[in-house]
Order: C-alpha cells, then sequence, then structure tokens
C-alpha cells in the first residue's frame, strides 16, 4: 500500500500546477520565474542523487538544529515550542517519529555550509539561488508523517526541493483580508484564522471561498522543485514516514507591490526579535550542544494568541 493509499487528504483539486523540466527552468531564468508569479513543479535531472538519510545522519549528525514541536491538532491555536538537539537524535528517537499526539520537525538553515547544502542535494545550487545573500536562506526540514503547517504566506520567494517522502500542498492567490488574518499585534498576521483550507466554511468566510476556488493542489515528490511566490497563501502536510526537503527562501523587490507582506514581514521581524523567538538565521555553530541542560535551556516559547 502506498502513501497515497494511507492517506484520505491526498484527493487533489483546483486548477493546474504548470510543469518545467530543469532545463526548461534554467533556460527560463530564476528571475523570469519570480516575474510570472505563478507557482511552478520543476523536475530535476535524473542523474542528480543527493547524500539520502543515511548520507545526511553520518555527514550533519552531530549538528545543533531546532526542533519544532506542536500538538498533532490541525485547529491548534498556539505557536511551536522550539529548543535544540543534534540532528542524529531526530532519527535514532523514535519518540520524535511515532508519538501520536505529537507532531515534531527539524529545521536549521545551513546557508553558511555550501559544501553541506551541495552534498545534500546532490548538484551545486550556490549560484542559482543566490542562497548567502543577506536575509535568504537554505534550509534542511526533516519531518514525520502527520506533520502539518497551517495556511500562511511567506515574504520571500520560495524554491522547495523534496529529496525524501512526499508532501501534500495547497496554494491560493495572494490577498489578506479575504484570508480573515488572525492578530498581526501577536506576530500571527502572516497566517489565516481558517487554519485548514480543507475545512473552511463558506457561509462564514465567503471572500475566503472564492479566493480558495482558484487554489492549486498537489503532491510534491522526490526529485520534484516548487516555486511559490511570495505572498501566496499555503499550507503542507508530510506524507510519508520520514520526510526531507531543502529549500530556499530568496528576497524580492515584488514585496514592495504587496504593502500587506511587507508590513506583516516587518512588524513580524521585530515581534519575534523582541519575544526571543527563533527566525531562522544561519546555524552559527554546526557542533554539538555541551549537553543536554543547554539545550534544554535554549527552549523557547510563544504566548497563545
Amino acid at each position: 500500500m502506498t502513501d497515497r493509499d494511507h492517506d484520505p487528504s491526498t484527493t487533489l483539486g483546483g486548477l493546474p500546477v504548470p510543469r518545467l523540466s530543469f532545463e526548461e527552468f534554467l533556460a527560463f531564468g530564476r528571475k523570469a520565474l519570480i516575474r510570472a508569479d505563478v507557482p511552478v513543479v520543476i523536475t530535476l535531472p535524473d542523474g542528480v542523487r543527493g547524500l539520502g538519510r543515511e548520507g545526511i545522519a553520518d555527514r550533519l549528525g552531530d549538528m545543533t538544529v531546532t526542533l519544532f514541536t506542536e500538538p498533532s491538532d490541525k485547529q491548534n491555536s498556539k505557536r511551536w515550542t522550539t529548543r535544540d538537539i543534534h540532528l542524529r537524535e531526530f532519527f535514532e528517537d523514535d519518540r520524535y517519529l511515532h508519538d501520536p499526539s505529537t507532531w515534531n520537525r527539524i529545521v536549521s538553515n545551513i546557508r553558511n555550509n555550501p559544501a553541506d547544502v551541495t552534498a545534500i542535494l546532490g548538484f551545486d545550487a550556490e549560484e542559482l539561488f543566490d542562497y548567502r545573500r543577506s536575509l535568504n536562506a537554505a534550509n534542511i526540514w526533516i519531518s514525520h508523517r502527520g506533520v502539518f503547517t497551517q495556511s500562511h504566506f511567506d515574504e520571500l520567494e520560495n524554491f522547495n526541493i523534496a529529496l525524501e517522502g512526499r508532501k501534500r500542498f495547497v496554494i491560493a492567490p495572494p490577498g489578506f483580508w479575504e484570508y480573515s488574518p488572525r492578530s498581526v499585534r501577536r506576530g500571527f498576521g502572516d497566517k489565516s484564522q481558517v487554519f485548514d483550507f480543507d475545512t473552511v466554511d463558506p457561509d462564514r468566510h465567503p471572500r475566503l471561498a472564492a479566493k480558495l476556488a482558484r487554489r492549486r493542489e498537489l503532491i510534491l515528490e522526490p526529485g520534484e522543485m516548487l516555486y511559490l511566490p511570495l505572498g501566496w497563501w499555503h499550507q503542507a502536510e508530510s506524507l510519508a514516514e520520514m520526510n526531507i526537503n531543502m529549500n530556499f527562501w530568496l528576497r524580492d523587490a515584488k514585496i514592495f507591490r504587496r504593502p500587506y507582506v511587507l508590513g506583516v514581514a516587518l512588524y513580524t521581524a521585530a515581534y519575534r526579535k523582541l519575544k526571543g523567538v527563533y527566525n531562522y538565521q544561519p546555524t552559527e555553530n554546526s557542533q554539538p550542544a555541551e549537553n543536554n541542560q543547554s539545550a534544554e535551556n535554549h527552549q523557547r516559547t510563544e504566548a497563545a494568541s
């Protein structure tokens, strides 16, 4: 039985997502794709082979990464809790992978480690994405089955590469008030009051229902890259037992044409700095934390809205 058979939420609908080969993507150009402002799935060359799960564990197992933890509830109104662990712990500790009451995911911005980025992907992406530029990011994401990212938008251009596992994305066009944003003051302005676009009530949120009539849905498979423009709303759900993705966040002047995205981004950045919330900065130290107590001392929790 496949992962798709296991998960009842993988029925796809909405508008089709354009697809490009990697050669077409290179010919078209990253900047031209960003100007087009439409989500696209790009198929990577067949010969591209990255490290894989075991290779990542061997190469980066001692690296300190951030563990995001939250209840396994798509309607959870609180923010995640984060703490530092060694990447090897996530692979080896069964609690992180099979606790039915908790969603756990790993993220680490390794833009300052280009050799690791190249090894993980199986090709050199530095020139292609210019990820070492200020404010840009090269993030490795690792999650288990069922981990759900609630509906939100990004203030950066997003290129997401699936390395292992499968993720279902629901993507909707830019907008602000139509999506019933949560409290901007509490740092939730990039998130919708409708946490899950699969369960929107059209009577309560008619403007959102109209936006979702133009949604795109897709399952991102290994060897595929999703281009997700800034300001587009989306949610993602991990479908496989283990899901490994690499994504590149890139700043772009397009944000000035979407003032609500710019305003929310500036406020949220200030809010996170003031509250000491994890902010996707590059990993400062790829070595292990000194001890478990040190990792626990880094624990950070945000208040509920």
